[in-house]
């Protein structure tokens, strides 16, 4: 984007029931700083200059997945890179995640952030 200057920040927003404590989740399972709160708002910052937002929804859903006919769909859903696929798991888990009972391929596992977002953890085998 030619108007997208250094210095801007971008990352994607995504809605919860409670930012701030989502925010915390991220915060720690990716070991990147949470640099903003506000009511309604909260925002984790990644060492490259990016963020996630995560803003107040009223009335939120969580997706389903795998996606069901009739039911709230998951809109997207972030991936991250891990070198051990079961510490990672363990480690989510730990802090509030839930693993999906449909796992699609061998070297990734599908698990739920506290709000109900899929988010999925991929083993490095490069």
């Amino acid at each position: 984007m030619r108007s997208r200057t250094t210095g801007m920040w971008w990352g994607a927003a995504i809605e919860a029931p409670d930012p701030g404590a989502l925010a915390r989740f991220y915060a720690a399972l990716l070991g990147w700083p949470q640099v903003h709160e506000e009511p309604g708002t909260a925002i984790v910052g990644t060492p490259g200059g990016s963020f996630l937002v995560f803003q107040q929804a009223t009335d939120y859903t969580p997706p389903t997945w795998p996606p069901t006919p009739g039911a709230q769909r998951p809109m997207m859903h972030l991936d991250f890179q891990v070198g051990d696929l079961d510490e990672a798991v363990a480690e989510a888990q730990e802090l509030g995640a839930k693993l999906a009972d449909a796992q699609p391929q061998e070297n990734v596992r599908v698990l739920f952030d506290p709000a109900g977002h899929p988010f999925c953890l991929c083993r490095d085998d490069g």
